[in-house]
């Protein structure tokens, strides 16, 4: 089959890049720096669309949808906000165009719009705008909207997912009467992540909190999700953001408390995008094509019958739609691929490109056993099984599939964090071996920039719940309270 990848160990950017497009997710676009996501790379991101979507709803949250284009003028009404997105907005200065009288058309001068209009980078001012007549007294609150929405920040070096000037995500937007409320908010939609991440992902991810330096722009504390990919390069996967009252001062959202006095409200935000594509890719797959973990794979099983005449094609298809129909009774997502012109080697080939968790096989000889051919994508195993109770047979083996997937990554994981109690071990291990680094800094932004600007290393997080540990700084030689998770990221 001609669609090979370029090897991970020769040129491992060139393998994603690769296996994005060969493996049908998606597709560059006419536009710079936008992308086109194909039917098969949509259908994953709907699975992981479905799936974070119930996990909101099931904790309380309600989906809403608030404009594209937001008023200049609200920007500049917290600017720390403004400041953090003001280099990748796009800004629309006119509502109309028309001919230029040679067969062409032209920006109509005339129709220049009385304020500009910006595309929503991320939408805390135009959703705080519509929360202050929402929100009058303490019996409004909490209100936890979360929106799916697309999103423009203007790139300049693009990347099929991972970065992109457009991309799809939601972004949740909560208000509440206490801080102490908001904070819970804020760390009870980290746990969703992570939850999402590990148990239907199979990434493995690290809990923490960023620094001022990374944090969210307008919020007090920003906590993460931080996954590592096969190449030893970290992944942001995920934030959640303790807002304070910055927006609620910004655009005046008071509410009558219970004491009977009046308090602006408190905020967070938090979103994941479709970078967890990005991530879905990185973390599992190999040199043959994507691995899926079963749970957000578009199709679970693939049957593939082995044609030998014709005499045996009508009695393979009756068979292979009969399990199919029995696979699909037990709620596993099936494929039968019945087409006669393409070849099982070839089919074999594409299935393992899409990362099809399981395939099974079947020939004329397999109908006479009552037997199955079974060959796992994860591990390239392959297995005879008896018919009787196939479904049962592979919801256990899609359970294990989906286990082995996430426990080969976090083994990974641990094979690939170091501590380092020096500038030479820290530059060495970024250097030769890549992966997470724990250690020693002195809390100070200059320090943070100056080691990012030496190494383009950064401080992922401070992992929740990290323990004390006297120490000093590996590159000013400062004391140090705590070790911080360094690596260089996408």
């Amino acid at each position: 089959m001609a669609k090979e990848i370029t090897p991970r160990s020769q040129d491992y950017s060139q393998w994603y890049n690769d296996l994005v497009i060969k493996a049908g997710l998606a597709d560059y676009s006419a536009v710079r720096g936008c992308m086109v996501i194909k039917p098969y790379g949509y259908a994953i991101w709907e699975n992981m669309q479905r799936a974070l979507d119930q996990m909101f709803k099931d904790t309380g949250h309600s989906n809403a949808y608030f404009p594209l284009f937001i008023p200049k003028s609200f920007f500049n009404k917290e600017a720390a906000h403004v400041e953090g997105f003001a280099k990748e907005c796009a800004v629309v200065t006119h509502y109309r165009l028309k001919n230029d009288g040679e067969g062409g058309i032209i920006v109509d001068p005339d129709a220049k719009l009385e304020e500009e209009l910006i595309v929503r980078p991320t939408s805390e001012t135009i959703i705080w705008n519509t929360y202050r007549d929402w929100i009058q007294s303490y019996r409004d609150l909490p209100l936890l909207i979360n929106q799916w929405a697309n999103v423009v920040r203007w790139e300049m070096r693009t990347r099929l997912f991972l970065r992109t000037t457009e991309f799809l995500w939601q972004e949740g937007h909560t208000a509440h009467a206490t801080a102490e409320e908001a904070v819970e908010e804020t760390r009870k939609m980290l746990e969703v992540y992570a939850t999402f991440a590990e148990e239907w992902m199979g990434v493995p991810v690290i809990k923490g909190v960023k620094t001022a330096n990374e944090r969210f722009a307008g919020a007090l504390d920003t906590y993460c999700i931080e996954a590592l990919m096969q190449d030893g390069k970290a992944l942001q996967a995920g934030t959640s953001h303790f807002l304070g009252q910055n927006f609620a001062k910004a655009f005046d959202v008071q509410f009558a408390n219970a004491e009977g006095g009046r308090d602006y409200v408190w905020a967070t935000s938090w979103g994941v995008s479709t970078r967890l594509m990005g991530a879905l890719v990185m973390a599992h797959s190999d040199d043959d094509g994507l691995v899926l973990p079963p749970k957000l794979a578009p199709v679970q099983v693939v049957i593939v019958p082995i044609y030998k005449g014709d005499e045996s094609v009508a009695a393979l298809q009756a068979a292979g739609n009969k399990l199919k129909r029995e696979l699909e009774a037990k709620g596993i997502r099936v494929k039968f691929d019945s087409d006669e012109k393409s070849r099982p080697g070839w089919k074999f080939a594409e299935h393992e490109m899409k990362g099809v968790p399981v395939r099974i096989a079947m020939g004329m000889r397999d109908l006479e056993n009552g037997t199955v051919e079974v060959a796992r994508r994860d591990t390239r195993e392959k297995e005879s099984l008896q018919n009787a109770d196939l479904g049962d047979k592979m919801l256990h083996l899609l359970d294990q599939i989906q286990q082995n997937i996430y426990q080969k990554a976090l083994d990974y994981r641990a094979a690939m964090t170091y501590t380092a109690d020096n500038w030479d071990e820290f530059t060495d291990i970024l250097d030769n071996k890549g992966g997470f680094v724990a250690a020693h800094w002195d809390g100070t932004p200059e320090t943070e920039t100056k080691i990012k600007e030496m190494t383009k290393a950064t401080i992922r997080c401070i992992p929740l719940n990290n323990p004390e540990e006297a120490g000093s700084c590996i590159l000013t030689g400062k004391p140090s309270v705590q070790r911080v998770l360094f690596a260089k990221a996408y």
